[in-house]
C-alpha cells in the first residue's frame, strides 16, 4: 500500500465566480495554474468554455470569439503551449463529429482548422469516446465509437481501433492527417478508454499507453505503442491490475500513470462468466502504474469506498487535470439508477497531492533594516504553505569609520569622488537573484484598486502574511524592470522605456515585491514592475507560451491562515549544515559544529517579514510534517528579536498534502547598522538622443544630509574565478543631482544579466555623513532587438 499521506484528499469549497453546472463527458486541460474545461453534458450538451484558477480559487467564463465550436461530449481535447485542440465528440444524440477546432487561449480565439486528408486512406470518421494524445508536434488518435447508421435517431454502434497521426504547425494551424503503418497486434476496438504518452528521462523512445475502455463489455487490458518504431505490444505488469473499466481518467505525473474512477463490474459479479450481462457501477478506486517498472499499486481499493466525505465519491465521465504534482478532479456522474431511469452528476471539485513538494529557491532578501528582514523565495506550485527557518552564529561586526566606502562587498573599495570609467566594484554573490514579477491588466467592467497595506505581525496567530506585507507601505526601494511586450504591431522601438510620468502605484494591482541584499555596509534593493495592456475579460496573456489570469476581486487573503491541525512536529537531533556555494563567507565568522535551526513560522505566501524567531529546545532542530495532530503551539515558545549588524542564515521548505519537502539551499543576510541613509526611490528610465535618462528620488530616510549619489552600471568583464556569476559594476555618475545620462557608449559595455529575463543592471545609492547606504538596483529588461543594439553600441 502507498504511504497514508498520499490519500490526503482535499475538497475545494471556497471558490468564487460562475461555477459551471455539473456534467459528464467533458474534458479538461491545464495551462500553468489554470484548469480549462470544455463540453460534456447533463440534460443537454454544454458549449461554454469554463476556466478555474487553482491559485485564486476562482471560476470565470472567458469572452471567446472566432469560429466557436458547437457543444460536444466525449471529444478529444489536448493542450500545446497556450493553444488547445478539440476533435470530434457527440454534438447531439446519435450525431457525432469529426471536426477539428483550435483555441488560442492567449486571445481566447477559436478557429476551425481543416487538416489535409491522409495520402492513403480516408480521414477519421465522426466518433466519440476516442483518445487524442499529444507528443511533440503530433497528436495521436485511437479508437472510439462511430454510428453506422446515417439516421442519427437510429444509433448503430461500431467500435473502432483505427490509428491516426495529426501533424501540427508551430504556434498555430495543422498540416494534416496520416495513417502510420504499425507492427504487432493492434488493440481490440474500444471507446471510453484512456491513452497517455510517456518517455523515460534517461533513455528510450516515447510510448503511448492505452488502458481499459468499452467494447460491449469493460476492459482491463494495457497496451503499449512505441512511437518511434510504431510497434504495438502488451507489457507484462506486476501488482494488482485495476478492475475492468471505462469512462475513467488517466493522468501522468512523473513516471506514474494515475487511474481514477470509471464504470467497473458490480461487487460479487462473475464478469468472466457473463461479461455482457454483468451489472456495472461507478467506482472511486484509485491506482497507479509505474511506467518505468510496469508495476501497479492500489491506493484506494473498492473495499475502501464506504468512507464518506474523506475522498471523492464514485463517479465516471469526470475530468482529471495534473497541475504540478497535484491532481484535480471535477464533476462526472455517480451512476445510472435503473429504477429511476436517471443519473446524478457530481458538483464537487477535489485535489490530491501525489508527492512532497520540491525544494523552493534560496531565500532572497527584499529589504533589510536594523532589526528586520523582508524576504521572499520563488513560489512552488500547488503548495499549502512554507516553513521558514533561520539560525545565526555570526558575531556583531561594527561598520568601519571610513565614510567614503561606496556600496561594495568582500573588501573591494573604490573612491567615490572619481568619476572616470575605471571605478568598478564586484557585486555580492547573494545579489544574483531572480526578480519577482508583477502583472497588471485592465479588466472589462472593473477597476484595479491598490490593495491596502498589511502590517505583518510576528504573533503566532498572525504569522501567515500576504505578499503585500513584504513592502506595501515602503516606496523607497523601487527597481524598474521595463519589459518589451512581444505581442503584435503595437510594440515599437521605444519598448523598455518607463515614462517619467508613470505613477508606480497606479501600475500595480498589488504592491510588487522588491529584493534587497545587505552586508555590514551594503544593501541592494530590487523591485520588478511589469505592465500589461491587453484586456481579455478576466485573463491576460503575456505571449504564446505563458498565460496569467487576474481576479476581479482581491486575490490575496490578508489573513491567509493555515489550519493548525495540518502541521505536526517531530524533533530530531541537530545536524551540522555547511555553507552552500551561494553563501558568501565571513572572515570573522566562527562556524559551529552544530547549528540550531529555529522556526520563523509557517507562511501561506512566498514572502515574510522577519523581526523575531522562536527559540527551540537546546540542541534540537524541528522538522515539520503533515498528518498527525501533534501540533506545537508557537504561543508556548519564547520569541527572540533580531539584532542590528548580525548575520542570519535562512532556509525554507514547502508544505503540501503529502508533507514537507526538502529545504532550500542556505542564504545569509545581515541586519543593517543604524545611521546610514535609506535607498533612493522611484527610479525611472527614459530614452533620449544621448542614450537613456536615469532619475530617482531622495531616500525617505536620509538619516542626515545627503552628501552625494552614485550610480553604477554592471559591465562586461572577465569572470571572477571564485564566483563566475558575480557582477562587476562601473560607476557612471557621482554628484548631488538626482538624475544622470547614461550614454550609448557606456551602454555598449553593459553586461546582460540572465538571472531572470535579459536585463541591463544599474545601481544607485546615497551617502550621508556616516557613509553610503543601500543601493537601489534597477533591472532594465531588454528585448532581443534591443540586445543587438546594445551589443553594437547603438
Amino acid at each position: 500500500m502507498a504511504a497514508p499521506s498520499l490519500l490526503n484528499w482535499r475538497r475545494v469549497s471556497s471558490f468564487t465566480g460562475p461555477v459551471p453546472r455539473a456534467r459528464h463527458g467533458h474534458r479538461a486541460v491545464a495551462i500553468r495554474e489554470l484548469m480549462i474545461i470544455f463540453g460534456g453534458g447533463n440534460e443537454g450538451i454544454a458549449d461554454e468554455l469554463h476556466v478555474y484558477n487553482t491559485v485564486t480559487n476562482q471560476w470565470f467564463l472567458p469572452a471567446v470569439r472566432g469560429d466557436i465550436p458547437p457543444g460536444c461530449a466525449a471529444h478529444g481535447f489536448v493542450c500545446d503551449g497556450t493553444r488547445i485542440l478539440v476533435f470530434g465528440g457527440m454534438v447531439e444524440y446519435g450525431r457525432y463529429s469529426n471536426d477539428l477546432y483550435e483555441l488560442q487561449a492567449s486571445r481566447w480565439l477559436w478557429k476551425k482548422v481543416k487538416p489535409q486528408a491522409p495520402s492513403s486512406g480516408l480521414p477519421p470518421c465522426p466518433r466519440l469516446g476516442h483518445s487524442f494524445s499529444l507528443y511533440g508536434n503530433k497528436c495521436y488518435l485511437f479508437g472510439g465509437l462511430a454510428n453506422e447508421s446515417e439516421d442519427s435517431n437510429n444509433n448503430v454502434p461500431r467500435y473502432l481501433n483505427d490509428f491516426y497521426e495529426l501533424e501540427l504547425q508551430h504556434g498555430s494551424g495543422v498540416v494534416g492527417w496520416s495513417i502510420p503503418v504499425t507492427k504487432g497486434v493492434v488493440p481490440s476496438p474500444r471507446e471510453s478508454h484512456t491513452a497517455v504518452i510517456y518517455c523515460r528521462k534517461d533513455s528510450g523512445s516515447p510510448k503511448m499507453y492505452v488502458f481499459g475502455g468499452m467494447c460491449g463489455a469493460r476492459l482491463d487490458d494495457l497496451w503499449q505503442l512505441d512511437l518511434e518504431t510504431m510497434s504495438w505490444s502488451k507489457p507484462e505488469t506486476k501488482g494488482a491490475v485495476p478492475l475492468p473499466r471505462s469512462l475513467h481518467t488517466a493522468s501522468v505525473i512523473g513516471n506514474k500513470m494515475y487511474i481514477f474512477g470509471g464504470w467497473v463490474p458490480h461487487k460479487g459479479e462473475n464478469i468472466e462468466a457473463s461479461p455482457h450481462d454483468c451489472e456495472w457501477r461507478c467506482t472511486s478506486s484509485f491506482s497507479y502504474l509505474n511506467l518505468d517498472t510496469a508495476e501497479w499499486t492500489t491506493l484506494v481499493s473498492d473495499s475502501q469506498e464506504d468512507k464518506k466525505n474523506s475522498r471523492p465519491r464514485p463517479r465516471a465521465g469526470h475530468c482529471a487535470v495534473a497541475i504540478g504534482t497535484r491532481l484535480y478532479f471535477w464533476s462526472g456522474r455517480d451512476g445510472y439508477k435503473k429504477a429511476l431511469n436517471s443519473q446524478v452528476c457530481c458538483k464537487d471539485l477535489w485535489y490530491l497531492d501525489t508527492e512532497k513538494p520540491a525544494a523552493p529557491s534560496q531565500v532572497q532578501l527584499i529589504k533589510a533594516t536594523t532589526n528586520s528582514f523582508n524576504v521572499k523565495w520563488d513560489e512552488v506550485p500547488t503548495v499549502e504553505g512554507y516553513l521558514l527557518q533561520l539560525n545565526t552564529d555570526l558575531p556583531y561586526q561594527a561598520a568601519p569609520s571610513d565614510a567614503s566606502a561606496a556600496p561594495n562587498v568582500q573588501g573591494v573599495r573604490m573612491d567615490p569622488h572619481r568619476q572616470d570609467s575605471n571605478s568598478i566594484v564586484p557585486n555580492s554573490v547573494s545579489d544574483t537573484m531572480n526578480s519577482p514579477k508583477t502583472e497588471h491588466t485592465a479588466m472589462k467592467g472593473t477597476s484595479v484598486k491598490n490593495k491596502p497595506d498589511v502590517k505583518a505581525s510576528t504573533d503566532s496567530n498572525a504569522i501567515l502574511h500576504s505578499p503585500l506585507a513584504a513592502n506595501a507601505s515602503n516606496h523607497n526601494n523601487y527597481v524598474v524592470d521595463i519589459l518589451r511586450k512581444n505581442e503584435g504591431p503595437h510594440t515599437s522601438a521605444n519598448v523598455g522605456v518607463l515614462s517619467s510620468c508613470l505613477d508606480l502605484r497606479t501600475v500595480m494591482p498589488e504592491t510588487s515585491v522588491s529584493s534587497t541584499v545587505c552586508s555590514a555596509q551594503t544593501m541592494v534593493t530590487q523591485q520588478t514592475i511589469k505592465t500589461e495592456s491587453s484586456s481579455t475579460n478576466g485573463a491576460v496573456v503575456k505571449d504564446e507560451t505563458s498565460l496569467t489570469t487576474f481576479s476581479t476581486k482581491s486575490e490575496v487573503d490578508e489573513t491567509c491562515a493555515l489550519p493548525a491541525t495540518k502541521i505536526s512536529r517531530v524533533e530530531a537531533p541537530a545536524v551540522a549544515t555547511p555553507f552552500s556555494k551561494e553563501t558568501p563567507s565571513n572572515p570573522v565568522a566562527t562556524v559551529k559544529a552544530e547549528r540550531q535551526w529555529c522556526d520563523v513560522g509557517i507562511f501561506k505566501n512566498n514572502t515574510a517579514l522577519v523581526s523575531q524567531f522562536y527559540l527551540l529546545p537546546k540542541g534540537k532542530q524541528i522538522i515539520s510534517e503533515i498528518g498527525n495532530a501533534d501540533v506545537p503551539d508557537y504561543n508556548l515558545l519564547t520569541k527572540q528579536d533580531l539584532v542590528p549588524g548580525t548575520g542570519y542564515r535562512f532556509r525554507v521548505a514547502a508544505i503540501n498534502g503529502c508533507g514537507i519537502g526538502p529545504f532550500s539551499k542556505i542564504s545569509e543576510f545581515k541586519t543593517c547598522i543604524p545611521g546610514f541613509p535609506g535607498a533612493p526611490s522611484a527610479v525611472r528610465i527614459s530614452k533620449n538622443v544621448e542614450g537613456i535618462h536615469l532619475s530617482w528620488e531622495p531616500p525617505t530616510s536620509p538619516s542626515g544630509n545627503i552628501l552625494e549619489y552614485s550610480a553604477y552600471l554592471a559591465i562586461r568583464t572577465a569572470q571572477i574565478q571564485d564566483n563566475p556569476s558575480q557582477l562587476v559594476f562601473m560607476r557612471i555618475y557621482c554628484g548631488l543631482k538626482t538624475s544622470c545620462i547614461v550614454t550609448a557608449g557606456q551602454l555598449a559595455n553593459a553586461h546582460i544579466d540572465y538571472t531572470s529575463k535579459p536585463a541591463i543592471v544599474f545601481r544607485i545609492s546615497a551617502k550621508n555623513e556616516k557613509g553610503y547606504g543601500p543601493a537601489t538596483q534597477v533591472r532594465w529588461l531588454q528585448a532581443m532587438a534591443q540586445l543587438e543594439q546594445v551589443g553594437q553600441g547603438h
